[in-house]
C-alpha cells in the first residue's frame, strides 16, 4: 500500500511527540545556551568515480573539467574550512545542524566530515538519492552530541508543466524529525528548481517545491500548533518572490503570525542589500532559513530564534577579474580557480535558558 508523504510526516511527528511529551514546558534557568543551525550550497561536490546513476561526466579525470583527486581533495579542504567557522562567534562547536545541497552522494559528505577541520565534531549524515537530472542531492549533517534523529523521509516534488504536460525531475525535500538538545524539532532541506528558462517561465516549478514544504509544515502544525520547524535551502528565489512569500507564506515580520504562516528572518537581510550569490552585478538571497512560530514565541520556552546571518568573509569573494566581488567559486567556465562555492552560507543562532 502506498502511503503519502504527508501521512508519513504525521507518523514521524507522532513518534517524536511521544518520545518527549511535555519537554517544551521545562522550567527555565537563568543562563542561556547558544546553538547554531546553517545551510550551505556546496556547488557541485562530486567525487572522481564514474557513477551509472549520476550525470557526472564533467566531474571525472577525463571529463570536461579534468576533475581529479587533487582537485577533489582541495575542494573538500575548502568546504571544511568554511563550515568549521560557521556559527563559531557565539558557539565554539559551530553549526549543530547543517543543510547542504549540490552533493553527488553520501560518500562525498563522509569524506567532508572526515576532514581535519571537522573531524572532532563527528558529523553524522541524513541523505537520500534524489531523481534530479544532474544527480545532485540535498542532505543534513548533524552533531550527535546535540541532535538525535527520530525519523526522516524524502518528499518528492512533482513537476508537470501546466502548459505542455511534460514531466520534469528535481531534488526531493529532505524532512528530518529529531531532538535538538532534547527538544523536538522538524527540519526541511531543499534545493528548489532553478531559474533555467527564465524566472517567470520556471516559477511554477519553485511554487511546486514550496507547496511540498507548506503541506509538510501544515501537517506538523495540525498535530502541534507550536511545533518548531526550520525550512532551509537554496530556494532559487528571493524572500519576496511568490514561491516564498505567497505559497510558503514566509513573512517578513514575526509579529502576529497566522497559524499557517512562517517567519523569514532573512527578509530584512535581503532588503538591507545582503545576498548569497551574484549574477550580472546584482545580489540575490536565494539561500534562506525560515522558521515556524514556535521559534519566535517566547512564552513557549525552549529554543528561540536569536538572529540570522550571511557568512560573508573577504576570502570568500573574488578579488580580481571580471567577477571581482562575486563569491569565489571552484570554476569560472572550465578554468579551475580553486575557490569555495558560488553561494555564501547562511546560519541562524538560537538561545535557550538552561
Amino acid at each position: 500500500m502506498k502511503i503519502s508523504v504527508f501521512t508519513l510526516s504525521k507518523v514521524l511527528f507522532s513518534i517524536l511527540f511521544l518520545c518527549l511529551a511535555g519537554s517544551l514546558f521545562a522550567q527555565p534557568g537563568k543562563d542561556y545556551k547558544v546553538a547554531s543551525i546553517g545551510f550551505y550550497n556546496l556547488e557541485n561536490l562530486f567525487d572522481t568515480i564514474d557513477s551509472p546513476t549520476t550525470n557526472d561526466a564533467d566531474f571525472l579525470p577525463q571529463g570536461r573539467l579534468y576533475w581529479n583527486t587533487e582537485k577533489y581533495l582541495s575542494k573538500l579542504g575548502n568546504m571544511s574550512k568554511v563550515i568549521s567557522q560557521l556559527g563559531t562567534e557565539l558557539s565554539p562547536d559551530g553549526v549543530v545542524l547543517l543543510g547542504v545541497s549540490e552533493i553527488e552522494n553520501r560518500k562525498v559528505l563522509e569524506d567532508l566530515a572526515a576532514q581535519p577541520d571537522l573531524m572532532a565534531r563527528k558529523y553524522q549524515i541524513v541523505h537520500y538519492e534524489s531523481p534530479d537530472e544532474r544527480g545532485v542531492d540535498v542532505a543534513l549533517m548533524y552533531q550527535p552530541k546535540y541532535f538525535q534523529v527520530l525519523g526522516s523521509l524524502a518528499a518528492p516534488v512533482p513537476l508537470k508543466d501546466p502548459k505542455t504536460g511534460v514531466v520534469d525531475y528535481t531534488r526531493d525535500i529532505l524532512y528530518v524529525a529529531g531532538l535538538f538538545d532534547g527538544e523536538p524539532i522538524h527540519v526541511m532541506v531543499g534545493h528548489w528548481p532553478s531559474r533555467r528558462g527564465g524566472e517567470a517561465g520556471s516559477g511554477w516549478m519553485r511554487a511546486a517545491a514550496a507547496s511540498v514544504c507548506k503541506h509538510l509544515s501544515d501537517s506538523i502544525k495540525t498535530q502541534d500548533p507550536n511545533a518548531k520547524i526550520v525550512v532551509m535551502g537554496d530556494l532559487n528565489d528571493d524572500p519576496d518572490n511568490k514561491s516564498v512569500a505567497q505559497v510558503l507564506k514566509a513573512r517578513r515580520s514575526a509579529d502576529n503570525l497566522e497559524p499557517d504562516e512562517l517567519y523569514n528572518p532573512m527578509y530584512d537581510l535581503y532588503k538591507e542589500g545582503n545576498g548569497t550569490l551574484a549574477y550580472k552585478d546584482s545580489w540575490d538571497l536565494f539561500d534562506q532559513m525560515i522558521v515556524s512560530k514556535g521559534f519566535v514565541n517566547k512564552p513557549i520556552g525552549g529554543w528561540q530564534l536569536y538572529k540570522a546571518h550571511v557568512f560573508r568573509q573577504p576570502w570568500l569573494l573574488q578579488t580580481e577579474g571580471a567577477f571581482r566581488g562575486y563569491p569565489f567559486r571552484t570554476f569560472v567556465g572550465d578554468i579551475f580557480i580553486n575557490g569555495y562555492s558560488d553561494h555564501l552560507p547562511v546560519y541562524l543562532y538560537f538561545l535557550k535558558r538552561k
